[in-house]
């Protein structure tokens, strides 16, 4: 078993080396252009490097996903071990499903690449259903962000319970998951709706990191008795 001060380390650095934000603040926008399909797979075409980071930062980032709730389960377990279960299943579902949509990226690359169809790769036809592999993995991510937040409340729930971690902390993470629950959900149920204000509910997972790597080496084994 894994002490809560090792559980909350592996946490804490494995959201602080995770590149998600890279991939998706920076390197997307520049290739992924919405609703122009020629623009995009011509961005891709002529920048594979960045395409190829794009794929690696998802990668590594949906791996240390895996990483994460292995080491929630044993920083909350202590709390109910029922309940810090489920909210790694969550995550991991959520990161399973990730990671089966981003492999469409790969087919991508390879036929822009020109070594699976040769100047057949130039069609608009290839370049509509690369563009919808693209979309794809976008549909995969969101709606798997949904469970995300799932396992974020359930993990909230668990720190308001524990007397090892700020109540404040759980309320701060549930409020986060319900974010991207609605959020996520908003282009299927209200797609009107003016939420873009609720991404600032995102910080929850920023305050967290901070928590882990400033308090977490403190922490010390409750007294179960």
């Amino acid at each position: 078993m894994l002490t809560l001060r090792q559980a909350a380390l592996i946490t804490g650095f494995a959201y602080l080396l995770n590149p998600v934000s890279y991939a998706e603040f920076s390197l997307w926008p520049k290739l992924f252009i919405p609703g122009n399909v020629e623009q995009t797979i011509a961005n891709i075409a002529g920048n594979h490097g960045a395409f190829l980071g794009v794929f690696f930062a998802f990668f590594i980032n949906f791996a240390e996903d895996i990483v994460i709730a292995w080491a929630l389960y044993f920083l909350l377990a202590p709390v109910n071990k029922a309940l810090s279960l489920l909210a790694s299943l969550f995550q991991l579902v959520y990161a399973s499903i990730c990671l089966s949509g981003l492999f469409n990226l790969l087919p991508v690359y390879r036929l822009l690449g020109g070594a699976e169809l040769g100047g057949a790769a130039s069609s608009g036809a290839i370049h509509e259903q690369m563009y919808l592999m693209l979309r794809w993995f976008r549909y995969d991510y969101s709606m798997a962000l949904v469970l995300f937040g799932i396992h974020l409340i359930i993990v909230g729930a668990l720190i308001v319970r524990s007397h090892y971690i700020p109540r404040w902390l759980g309320i701060v993470l549930a409020i986060d998951g319900l974010g991207w629950i609605v959020c996520m959900l908003q282009p299927y149920l209200y797609p009107n709706a003016p939420l873009d204000w609720l991404q600032i509910t995102a910080l929850g997972e920023l305050v967290f990191l901070v928590w882990l790597l400033i308090a977490g080496w403190r922490l010390k084994q409750p007294d179960l008795a």
